[in-house]
């Protein structure tokens, strides 16, 4: 694909097909998005690619512990729920999936459905665990930086017929996730990135977020005209 083509064309996939992502193109796909720019070069980065079994086990212990009502322990900090513009625009993809996928605002089972999902890693193949080294722990850069190989990653993952979705409600239950990826005390977890090969039959698939325009998110300073 042309550079173009996966930037426009890349979307959140939130359905896959079963089959199994060859080890060797995670790896290929890992090591394009590590080309990506950090604060003076300190790749504070580190991947957990799971599969199998222990991705079974970690769907079951997010789910029954939401289910039970367990208070969610995310490592990284979440902030403030969003609110004005921000809420309008969560809110706003929100609408779109549900609507492409037949959920109506009063079907209380398929939302909780649709909310499950996310905490099963949308049912993908492989979950990518995002973490970073807990002795930069505070530091501003860090996530900046995490957020910069997780992009690459996504759209490396999209230019070789790759869907991936990045989400938070896989990592809710932060014990689970520790206990069987086998995640190193001096990480800190931060993100979620569900990846396989998408489900071309999945409606939510098709669904494209909208985007703010140049003019409306750009301040153009000395330009001329």
């Amino acid at each position: 694909m042309h550079f173009d083509d996966v930037i426009l064309g890349r979307r959140s996939i939130r359905g896959y097909r079963p089959d199994p992502v060859p080890r060797a193109l995670i790896e290929e796909i890992i090591g394009l998005a590590m080309r990506a720019p950090s604060s003076m070069n300190s790749q504070p980065w580190n991947f957990y690619v799971i599969t199998g079994a222990p991705l079974d086990r970690i769907r079951a212990g997010n789910t029954e512990r939401m289910l039970a009502g367990i208070p969610q322990s995310r490592e990284f900090r979440t902030g403030q729920g969003f609110a004005g513009q921000h809420r309008d625009r969560q809110v706003g993809v929100a609408k779109q999936l549900f609507s492409a996928m037949g959920i109506a605002r009063d079907d209380k089972a398929m939302r909780q459905d649709w909310v499950l999902r996310g905490f099963r890693q949308f049912d993908a193949p492989v979950c990518v665990i995002m973490t970073y080294d807990r002795v930069l722990d505070g530091s501003d850069d860090t996530p900046f930086d995490c957020g910069a190989v997780t992009n690459a990653l996504v759209n490396a993952a999209w230019s070789r017929g790759l869907g991936t979705v990045i989400n938070s409600q896989g990592i809710m239950q932060s014990p689970v996730v520790r206990e069987h990826a086998g995640i190193a005390e001096d990480q800190v977890i931060m993100k979620s990135i569900a990846l396989g090969w998408p489900d071309e039959g999945f409606p939510a698939n098709d669904v494209v977020s909208e985007r703010r325009a140049v003019a409306e998110a750009t301040v153009f300073v000395g330009f001329d005209g």
